[in-house]
């Protein structure tokens, strides 16, 4: 049974850029909203056919307290309210939950889902603590820090992906192999003049100013992502000593944003831009694993999706992966029997980064895409987040 739909065509991303890249010194929340509003206006959707919205950030921006609201007025539908999210990299998917959840319940007939970050720049933030020795307070680095270090596992990220691989044996071989084989996945998003990203991705990209007053360059696409060579793909030394995981078996930092419409069948169909093709969300999952052992996390999350889908991993075609390691999308095929082959087609965070916030929805956005190109199916989107959790989303592409 479907909770929700998507409009076909509803939903865009931007291209991805590597931090301190070209999206650097951008506002993300006022990006998004910039985006979002010329990106409706392509696709014939007015901003009065919203009755809910969702915002999903996870690096903070100045004025973010005001969140969804804020975006929602900049892009023309001041009359709409609704939650700010902050999941790390499972933000989008939860987003789309509760937007999806709305709809269910009939509260809300069609949400806007929006999901932004810059890493780039990240805050400095200080907390007081005036009854401290001298009032000294403490700050952070909010990107570093927290990419460094768990507070309650005690460890960094790359430490999770370590763990993981020792538990499974998943040799640096096997991580070489892969993630030449997810690069060469994405060179088909980039044949054609991007004929796939363009499905989605409305370039070349306009980049505006840092006041929004004018267009001071365009992108052609993603920026930032190397060719993977595979000599120095296997000659790169591990990050950590003694560890399996290069810095080619990982994923980067990037700068972007995304939007997708939520919507129930009806407003779904009216705003669809191919008439007869429909996006079923079929369920959602949640899971938090072993403590430090993050990239096992999509595989029980997965199987919540599809338990409450009333689907197995046989009846997925396609199953799309945030995956900030390449260990991640090893230790899924090998829990669930899903072939490395058949996901991940067209791209993957690993290769077009890691903005943290809207990760997740172009992942399922090239889903939807890919499904739609086999001629319809069921897919399966999973990612990892961290404190060791993940979350997945089934969908069905139907019309085709």
């Amino acid at each position: 049974m479907s909770i929700a739909w998507i409009p076909y065509g509803a939903y865009w991303s931007t291209p991805f850029v590597r931090w301190q890249g070209a999206l650097g010194e951008l506002h993300s929340l006022r990006l998004a909203s910039w985006v979002a509003k010329r990106s409706l206006a392509k696709r014939e959707i007015a901003p009065d056919a919203f009755d809910f919205g969702v915002l999903g950030m996870t690096v903070p921006q100045q004025g973010c307290f005001y969140g969804l609201p804020w975006a929602m007025g900049e892009i023309g539908a001041a009359h709409v309210g609704g939650p700010t999210i902050m999941q790390a990299c499972a933000t989008s998917a939860r987003s789309v939950q509760v937007a999806a959840q709305e709809v269910a319940a009939g509260l809300a007939t069609t949400a806007l889902v929006l999901a932004c970050d810059r890493v780039s720049n990240g805050p400095h933030i200080y907390y007081p603590a005036p009854s401290a020795p001298g009032g000294t307070g403490q700050s952070e680095n909010w990107v570093l820090d927290n990419f460094a270090r768990d507070p309650f596992a005690q460890v960094a990220m790359i430490a999770t992906a370590e763990n993981v691989a020792r538990k499974h044996a998943i040799t640096r071989e096997e991580q070489d192999d892969l993630t030449l084989a997810r690069y060469a996945q994405y060179g088909d998003a980039l044949a054609k003049d991007s004929a796939f990203l363009r499905r989605f991705m409305d370039l070349p990209f306009d980049v505006p100013d840092p006041r929004f007053a004018k267009i001071v360059m365009s992108l052609a696409g993603d920026v930032g992502v190397r060719p993977a060579d595979p000599d120095k793909v296997r000659a790169l030394k591990p990050v950590v000593e003694g560890g399996s995981v290069t810095y080619a078996g990982q994923t980067h930092p990037a700068d972007g944003n995304a939007g997708m419409v939520v919507a129930n069948r009806t407003r779904a169909r009216d705003l669809a831009r191919a008439s007869g093709i429909e996006i079923a969300i079929l369920g959602f999952g949640t899971a938090r694993t072993q403590i430090a052992h993050m990239p096992e996390a999509p595989v029980p999350a997965s199987r919540a999706a599809l338990a409450q889908a009333g689907l197995a991993i046989g009846q997925i075609d396609c199953v799309k992966s945030h995956n900030p390691f390449m260990v991640n999308d090893l230790v899924f095929a090998r829990e669930t029997g899903f072939p490395l082959d058949k996901m991940n087609n067209y791209g993957c965070s690993l290769v077009w980064g890691h903005p943290q916030g809207p990760t997740g929805l172009r992942a399922l956005i090239e889903l939807i895409e890919e499904l739609a190109l086999r001629g319809g199916g069921r897919g399966l989107f999973q990612g990892c987040a961290a404190g060791d959790t993940a979350m997945a989303v089934v969908i069905e592409v139907t019309g085709c």
